[in-house]
């Protein structure tokens, strides 16, 4: 009996999941027919791998990006910890002499 409420309840879980897949296969069918359309049917293989191929420099440059700011990122989070650091033992050093 608990194994098929687990199954509802993991069924209803996904359920939401499943419905965002299916709009998006919807949506994307609806943007392939558009350009299916727009381009004709005899260009479409031509244009589409030309726009495959644009589509794919553009996503290199942005993924060439998106390297290059989480190396800023990681830099910066080094530098953070290293003034952390710093700060602590100031802290520290001040309490000490306010002690004396």
């Amino acid at each position: 009996m608990a194994a098929a409420d687990d199954r509802a309840a993991a069924a209803a879980a996904l359920k939401p999941f499943e419905e965002r897949a299916s709009d998006a296969e919807a949506r994307l069918a609806k943007l392939e027919a558009l350009l299916l359309k727009k381009d004709g049917l005899s260009s479409g293989s031509e244009t589409s791998s030309s726009s495959m191929k644009d589509l794919q420099s553009k996503l290199d440059a942005v993924s060439a990006e998106c390297l290059a700011e989480k190396e800023k990122n990681r830099k910066l989070t080094i530098e953070n910890e290293k003034l952390q650091y710093r700060i602590s033992h100031l802290i520290r050093a001040m309490k000490e002499t306010d002690s004396r």
